[in-house]
This record gives structure tokens, C-alpha cells and sequence, in this order.
């Protein structure tokens, strides 16, 4: 079930909104060698250890960017004029070949957090490393993942596993929108903890497939 005053996401949005990229003057220097296309990919910026601090690097090195919205939430604040609400918004991004991040965005109306929220994602953007890890499968393929992950945020922790080609995700509802966002087609999961919070359930998800990332290849290892 989901927390009080939560509703779930509405439509997945199946084109993003690009920002304009011609006209972008980068502030950075990261920004500075995409635009100049000294950087060709996403993986070139992960390697030089440095931050995305502008949304325009990923839509200039991942044109064709989806979305789904997981979850959009009334919050309420007191101020000295009274109670004031907004919606929180939170946004799982990616071009289903390998990229994802996951946004929050805020704001006194729905559109305008969604939009937020896709730009916070833009600048949380992991390269997610398929393979094939399944004893089952030993396709060689890039359908799975390439040996079993678990991830933690709060108090809630998720543990994909990798499967056989065609079996699908074996995960729940939001798992799945994330896993699909990356471009994940074939795993076993569980989780464990506070299984209600969708964005501590997303965020898990989201370190689990970046640890891939910290990890030394092993033998057993099929990319």
C-alpha cells in the first residue's frame, strides 16, 4: 500500500520534453566538452569523475529520454500567512539502453514538479551494466544482470538477482518502473523493510544496479 495522501503514477510520459540544446551556454567544463563533442558519451563523463551539474549534458548525449512518474504526493508546510501545500513529485528517467535516474521535483501545481523533477533526474543519471548471470540462461546476451545486487536506502532494501531470458521482472510495480526506465528485461527480486515508500523502494532499486558500477569484475562474471 502506499502512504496516506500518495497517488500513484498517472501515465507514463512516453516522450520527454528535450530542453533546448542549441542555444545552451555551458557553465562547466564538463559542459564545455559535450558541447564541443569532445565527450561522445554518458560513460566518458562517469570516467572523468566529475558531476552532472547540467541537465543539457544528458539531452545532448541521450536524445531519446522517457519517463514515469512514480508517485506525486500533497505535502503541507506552515508559514507565517498560514498552511501551504504543494505537490512532490517524484520521476524515474531513462532511455532504456543502459541510462537512469531518478528526480523529485516540488511546486504548487503538478506540471510544473514533474518538470523539476525530470530536471533533478537529468542531473542523477547512472549507467546501469547489463549482462547475462543467469546458471538458467548462459545466453551471453545483455537481457539480466550480470550477478546479483542488493541495494539500501532508509529502511528499505532490494535484492536483484539475474534470470533467464524471457522470464520477465519478477518484482513489484515500482521495481519494474525503474528496471524497464534502465532497460533491464529479466530479473528476480525481494525486498525487505518499509516496502510502502515508493521513493525509498526507487532509490534502493537505483543503488542496487549503481554498485554494479563499485565492483571489481569476477570470474564468474557474464557481461
Amino acid at each position: 500500500m502506499m502512504a496516506r495522501g500518495a497517488r500513484k503514477g498517472r501515465r507514463r510520459d512516453e516522450s520527454v520534453r528535450m530542453l533546448d540544446v542549441e542555444s545552451w551556454t555551458p557553465k562547466t567544463e564538463i559542459g564545455r566538452l559535450v558541447k564541443s563533442k569532445e565527450i561522445a558519451s554518458l560513460e566518458e563523463v562517469f570516467n572523468r569523475g566529475k558531476p552532472i551539474l547540467e541537465p543539457e549534458i544528458v539531452d545532448t548525449l541521450l536524445p531519446e529520454l522517457e519517463a514515469e512518474t512514480l508517485t506525486v504526493s500533497p505535502t503541507q508546510r506552515t508559514t507565517d500567512s498560514g498552511r501551504k501545500m504543494q505537490f512532490r513529485v517524484v520521476v524515474v528517467l531513462g532511455d532504456k539502453r543502459g541510462h537512469v535516474g531518478l528526480g523529485v521535483g516540488k511546486n504548487d501545481e503538478v506540471k510544473p514538479a514533474i518538470d523539476y523533477a525530470m530536471l533533478d533526474a537529468r542531473k542523477h543519471m547512472i549507467s546501469v551494466k547489463n549482462g547475462c548471470g543467469s546458471w538458467e540462461c548462459r545466453c551471453g546476451g545483455k537481457h539480466s544482470l550480470p550477478r546479483e545486487v542488493t541495494g539500501k536506502y532508509g529502511s528499505t532494501e532490494v535484492v536483484l538477482k539475474p534470470a533467464p531470458k524471457g522470464l520477465g521482472l519478477a518484482t513489484n510495480s515500482v521495481v519494474k518502473k525503474v528496471l524497464t526506465i534502465a532497460g533491464v528485461k529479466d530479473v528476480w527480486s525481494f525486498a525487505r523493510g518499509s516496502t510502502s515508500n515508493v521513493y525509498n523502494m526507487a532509490m534502493a532499486t537505483i543503488n542496487a544496479l549503481d554498485s554494479l558500477n563499485r565492483m571489481k569484475p569476477q570470474p564468474g562474471d557474464k557481461a
